[in-house]
């Protein structure tokens, strides 16, 4: 059923018009992966490549999130990745606010839907997003807010740009698997 509402969602971002980004993507790139997804991916937007394709994290930055993910031991096609914004700003730029604000019920809607154990915020859109102005000190940490677990750390593109951050990406994707392992090793000791 979550797979079937997940498309559904995914086909209304297709269709949407709600802000000025629908009149020059390619394609929309409402997100991919396990409809049951424990673990979630948020980044800012889609890129060039994404745009070409309809599909997140396909460039560069993802090239890089999935070799990263794979040495921690994490597969793509176990979690969900998606982004805030939904279709690529000219120029790579920055959403707007007003961007992200006619986004952000879409991606409330898939959060619910999957209810994932913990998100993966990649970066300070997803940050800004779903957490508020980020602070110092909290990239790499579990945070909670309203019941839902979120893991803030750098985007992949931040490390492309300076590659010592990829040694950061990779500390942090390695504390997020051991705190996605623990949380699965307290819930079947639960049961």
């Amino acid at each position: 059923m979550a797979k079937e509402v997940l498309k559904s969602i995914a086909e209304e971002i297709r269709r949407c018009q709600l802000c000025p980004l629908h009149r020059e993507r390619i394609n929309p790139v409402p997100g991919e992966g396990a409809p049951n997804a424990r673990l979630m991916f948020i980044g800012e937007a889609p890129g060039a490549e994404e745009d070409r394709q309809g599909r997140p994290f396909v460039g560069a930055a993802g090239k890089l999130l999935n070799e990263t993910m794979a040495k921690v031991g994490l597969r793509r096609e176990d979690v969900f990745i998606t982004n805030v914004v939904k279709c690529r700003p000219p120029g790579n730029r920055e959403p707007t606010s007003e961007e992200v604000k006619a986004c952000l019920p879409y991606l409330s809607r898939q959060i619910d839907l999957i209810d994932p154990k913990m998100i993966c915020l990649l970066g300070n859109t997803a940050i800004k997003a779903l957490l508020g102005e980020p602070k110092a000190g909290m990239r790499g940490k579990s945070l909670e807010k309203n019941g839902r677990f979120f893991f803030p750390t750098i985007h992949p593109a931040a490390a492309i740009y300076n590659p010592r951050l990829k040694v950061v990406l990779e500390v942090h994707l390695t504390k997020l698997k051991a705190l996605m392992e623990l949380e699965g090793k307290n819930r079947s000791m639960a049961s």
